[in-house]
């Protein structure tokens, strides 16, 4: 019994580190690809995406480990991804080349 209310008190904390490592980078790469969907020149757009993606990984582990449930943590990825998604879509279905 004892093994069960140690998995129930470490599940939430597992849950958090994969949302922060897992949805933390996804978000990250979506909006590094994202940014190139924006009217600048490519190699500016690219440059402005990696920079990016670095304060929004940073973020996105703040956010993580700051709200109240692990639920409430992938959910916020989720809604914050599904944009960001929308916008990387559209570039990788132009066709356009680099």
């Amino acid at each position: 019994m004892a093994v069960l209310r140690g998995a129930w008190r470490t599940g939430p904390l597992v849950s958090r580190i994969v949302a922060a490592i897992g949805g933390g980078y996804a978000v990250a790469a979506l909006a590094s690809v994202a940014v190139l969907a924006l009217p600048m020149s490519r190699p500016q757009a690219v440059l402005t995406g990696m920079l990016a993606s670095f304060a929004i990984y940073t973020g996105a582990v703040i956010w993580v480990f700051a709200v109240r449930s692990a639920w409430r943590a992938w959910a916020g990825l989720v809604v914050v991804a599904l944009p960001l998604f929308a916008a990387a879509w559209s570039v990788w279905s132009s066709g356009a080349n680099p």
